[in-house]
């Protein structure tokens, strides 16, 4: 049994929506964010504190976008993944990089000084800095999905899994408003598909039964 440590919407959700599109089973353990603060066992298990932390037997993995690209090759065949055969596979892997390197990275600096930090350390300037720099990286997505209703192979892949969670933190964190017309119906469409909304309401299950509450969103 796989086992996925999860945080309400945190970037965990990457790995969740491929087991939900992939259909595989898992246990879904979810903490307070961010859990280094408000649980503080986790670090016997994760000494890193982050989130997320998976489980596979005898693997251990912490990055979300790595998670999704070993769950596709361990546990598939599945057309989520896109092989060395295939002449997307190199725009496939720049994608898997990109979401987290290039797009959720600015993010988190825009969550950590609007939201998390003591009100005395909030800082509008780099906010407001990084919030630009992720708007700017964004154009990639909205020149590949100009004419193409996914981001390679013609079909939906784990690319679009990690490329649209950083959509999904965006949307939380209120950046949503300055996508540009492909991007947001893009977005539109991941939000539509069965996997997405599996993967929302196991969240919110789980959460439930496991009283851990969601965060509070921009």
């Amino acid at each position: 049994m796989i086992t996925l440590y999860h945080c309400d919407a945190a970037r965990s959700f990457r790995p969740l929506w491929m087991l939900e599109e992939m259909g595989l089973p898992y246990e879904l353990k979810m903490l307070p964010f961010p859990p280094r603060v408000f649980a503080k066992e986790y670090l016997a298990l994760n000494p890193l504190g982050t989130i997320p932390f998976m489980v596979d037997g005898e693997t251990k993995m912490t990055e979300s976008s790595g998670i999704c690209h070993y769950l596709g090759i361990k546990h598939g065949p599945t057309p989520l993944m896109v092989g060395p055969e295939d002449p997307a596979y190199g725009a496939f892997l720049n994608w898997m990089y990109f979401s987290d390197a290039t797009l959720t990275f600015p993010q988190t600096l825009v969550l950590r000084y609007t939201q998390l930090e003591p009100e005395e350390r909030r800082n509008p300037q780099v906010a407001g800095d990084y919030a630009k720099w992720f708007l700017g990286r964004l154009r990639a997505v909205e020149a590949a999905t100009a004419n193409a209703e996914t981001l390679c192979a013609g079909r939906f892949t784990a690319a679009d899994i990690v490329i649209g969670y950083a959509l999904r933190l965006a949307d939380n964190i209120g950046l949503a408003k300055d996508f540009g017309p492909n991007v947001a119906a893009y977005w539109a469409r991941l939000q539509q598909r069965g996997g997405f909304r599996r993967a929302v309401a196991a969240e919110q299950k789980a959460g439930a039964e496991q009283n851990v509450a969601p965060r509070v969103r921009a």
